[in-house]
């Protein structure tokens, strides 16, 4: 990748191509968040924890919830910060550090919005994570025309309102292609 070039992704879902070997990132579907020339982080938004919801994280922290929000379930939203809470959420955008991703949809990893979760006054569209993906000055780009990623506009309902196995093929189909039909190997030199 030329060095001088650059082109961000924020705002785009990131899709593992069918021959991802990574068990982090197999048929993964990542929203990327912020990205520069300095690197970029993202949060995958179809991985669940298999053993945590959201009580877990509200009783570590001593906060008040509801039934309804300790039910929430908690993704994994990749292998770098495992130990700290991400959120990707739909309005109001008010939050203490809020970072704006696109006009519809934020990035936040503060008390008071989890506070505000917890009781059922957060956003209305949203997800709970545990750590992110990341990656260092142009190595994104780079993996990217290696064949080992696609790139798509994001999709508020497929973070949202699609179902969490069927996010990957969803946002596949949204690209116009047919899941089945897509090769992991490379079409240049």
């Amino acid at each position: 990748m030329e060095q001088g070039y650059y082109s961000s992704f924020k705002g785009q879902f990131l899709l593992a191509m069918p021959g991802m070997n990574d068990p982090n990132f197999a048929h993964s579907v990542t929203c990327i968040c912020e990205h520069s020339a300095e690197g970029a982080v993202g949060i995958t938004v179809n991985r669940v924890h298999p053993a945590l919801s959201a009580k877990n994280i509200f009783e570590e922290l001593r906060l008040l919830y509801t039934p309804q929000a300790g039910a929430l379930p908690i993704h994994l939203g990749g292998p770098v910060h495992i130990d700290e809470i991400f959120m990707l959420h739909g309005p109001p955008f008010d939050w203490l550090g809020c970072l704006m991703i696109t006009p519809y949809l934020a990035m936040s990893n503060t008390i008071d919005i989890l506070k505000a979760v917890a009781i059922g006054r957060g956003p209305k569209s949203l997800m709970i994570s545990l750590g992110c993906s990341g990656w260092g000055p142009y190595q994104l780009e780079s993996e990217i025309g290696e064949n080992t990623w696609l790139t798509s506009p994001l999709s508020c309902d497929i973070i949202f309102d699609t179902e969490i196995e069927m996010r990957w093929k969803a946002a596949i189909r949204k690209m116009g292609i047919n899941p089945v039909l897509l090769s992991g190997a490379a079409g240049h030199d």
